[in-house]
């Protein structure tokens, strides 16, 4: 019986007897480095930079620090910025807007950028196929848009409300936060009432000195913020402003910058939408050791850990894994199977300029680049989930200042890479890196059947139905169906905040397929989202949406309250 059933399933296509096997494909050159990188809209990414160098050049003949990539041309059109956009954070808002947040300080002032650190811009909703028209360049007006404190390496999180949570930092550039650096607060923009030109300090944040940087962050379905820095972890209450400690990552790994783990919250899926968080890479060296004795050659950790955030999660504490590799300064790419693609990165070292012992060297603070991926199979059993099989590797070193995104193909956009202050060529050992290469799933590179979505709506609001039209291939409707609701994320240094899988309830009549919203406004912060169908693995492209109103923020309570176990 089981060989029929075999024979079966290989006749029907089924992808559990198919050969996996991912693909590199290079593509053109990106002009600017992608420090950050956002997808937009179905046809561009937006790149910010700050390389001096840059080969990409505004109109009036200046280096351009962003881009918009088209996805389909392959090509960069450069944008303008009157404030340095390097190492900000940012998230889409509720009503459609990208906002950046933060930025790298004042380092010449006889050429622009203007110094960063207080600066907010606002860019979009743009939907043209170019990148040219309406809402398609950075609007920004310092005197009267503005942080309430100077950030640098700050965190960005869209929240229930819609609005953008503005997390840590530091007042300068710096390799170790400490307490004359360190900007351990947080603030929200728009303000919220009475705290217009205030923060709020933030007893974790100063605990997680001096690894304290870009602090990885989730909502929670409780409407709660789950936070991670160096090696501690916290349930924030935005409404009450209290944190509760959680358990520490085991082993004493850290997994903020400087010492760079990536993090990501595990699918959410109907009815309990319980939150599952899995952070993976990093460094367990001492953070008291100062910067002189640690060295480029200094491993990193193997290690993955994850937690349920419930009651009876947070009881049996971190899970422990290990990846066949040490990464720091490595990626993770939430897919719409629900599975991570842990990508780039470097098998020893740490983040930043050269500033650590033997780092000038090759130039690099990290040295050993990893070349392969990793996938994280969420669904797996424990000991199961972590494969390299089917991933191939590439020859190019992706470490610092690297970023890799989903893209509304279904690819991995992989692009950047630069250990130096400004655009260095080969034959430096670690070159600054303008080539862009995808990473194609098997499916794309083979050019086998996908399902298609030929009609979805262009917004959903919370709870309520809508319909699409789509066509699921017959060699994959053996296999599970699933239909993913997604935040690509705003991906910068190793951390992809804001990134989010929703699976969404949903019944499929021969070519009509009906979906239903989350919930409400905790499961899926109100704003821009991704549908993906998923049929045996093997997803469509994906279709833009609005969920939620649409409106500014702060937007009320949106949908149903649900009966949740998340903390």
């Amino acid at each position: 019986m089981r060989n029929v059933i075999s024979l079966l399933l290989a006749v029907a296509g089924v992808s559990a007897q198919r050969t996996i096997q991912w693909q590199f494909v290079q593509s053109n050159t990106s002009g600017v480095i992608p420090v950050e990188l956002i997808t937009i809209s179905p046809t561009l990414m937006l790149m910010y930079d700050r390389a001096d160098g840059n080969p990409l050049l505004l109109p009036n003949g200046e280096t351009a620090w962003a881009a918009l990539w088209n996805l389909e041309t392959n090509t960069p059109t450069p944008i303008s910025s009157i404030t340095d956009t390097f190492c900000a954070g940012g998230a889409f808002i509720s009503n459609g807007t990208l906002v950046s947040v933060a930025g790298q300080p004042l380092e010449d002032p006889t050429r622009p950028p203007a110094d960063g650190r207080m600066g907010i811009r606002l860019f979009g909703p743009c939907t043209s196929p170019t990148g040219q028209g309406q809402g398609c360049t950075v609007f920004e007006d310092p005197p009267n848009i503005h942080l309430a404190v100077t950030r640098w390496y700050p965190t960005g999180l869209r929240i229930p409300d819609g609005s953008l949570m503005i997390i840590g930092g530091s007042n300068t550039n710096t390799f170790y936060n400490n307490d004359t650096t360190a900007e351990s607060s947080i603030e929200f923009f728009p303000s919220r009432p009475g705290e217009a030109g205030t923060v709020r300090l933030s007893p974790f944040l100063v605990a997680a000195q001096p690894v304290n940087l870009f602090p990885r962050s989730f909502v929670l379905p409780s409407g709660k913020i789950f936070v991670v820095a160096n090696n501690i972890s916290m349930i924030y209450d935005i409404e009450t402003n209290t944190e509760t400690r959680l358990p520490e990552i085991p082993n004493g790994v850290r997994i903020a910058n400087p010492f760079d783990g990536t993090a990501q919250l595990l699918p959410l899926s109907p009815p309990l939408y319980e939150p599952t968080v899995l952070v993976c890479g990093g460094s367990d060296a001492d953070d008291r050791r100062p910067v002189t004795n640690l060295t480029t050659q200094d491993p990193a950790s193997n290690q993955c850990s994850r937690i349920t955030l419930t009651a009876a999660g947070v009881a049996r504490g971190w899970q422990v894994e290990r990846m066949p590799e040490q990464r720091i300064l490595m990626e993770s790419v939430l897919l719409p199977t629900g599975d991570v693609l842990l990508i780039n990165g470097a098998h020893t070292g740490y983040s930043g300029y050269p500033s650590v012992g033997n780092s000038n060297v090759n130039g690099s603070n990290s040295n050993n680049p990893a070349f392969r991926g990793m996938l994280y199979r969420t669904a797996f059993p424990a000991g199961q989930r972590i494969t390299q099989e089917g991933i191939p590797a590439s020859n190019i070193a992706r470490m610092y200042h690297s970023s890799a995104a989903l893209t509304p193909q279904g690819n991995i956009m992989v692009a950047g890479s630069n250990p130096h202050p400004a655009v260095v060529p080969p034959p430096t050992a670690f070159p600054t890196e303008f080539r862009v290469e995808y990473l194609n799933p098997d499916f794309i590179t083979n050019n086998l059947p996908r399902p298609v979505i030929h009609s979805a709506p262009t917004q959903i609001l919370f709870n309520q139905k809508a319909t699409m039209t789509v066509t699921v291939p017959p060699s994959l409707l053996l296999g599970q169906i699933k239909v993913s609701l997604m935040d690509m994320g705003y991906i910068t240094h190793a951390q992809h905040s804001n990134s989010r899988l929703v699976f969404l309830e949903h019944t499929l009549v021969g070519n009509k397929l009906t979906i239903t919203a989350p919930p409400n406004n905790n499961i899926y912060p109100p704003g821009p989202a991704w549908i993906f169908v998923v049929a045996d693995g093997v997803h469509s492209e994906g279709a833009m949406v609005m969920v939620g109103d649409g409106g500014n923020p702060p937007r009320l309570d949106q949908g149903v309250k649900i009966s949740s176990t998340s903390l």
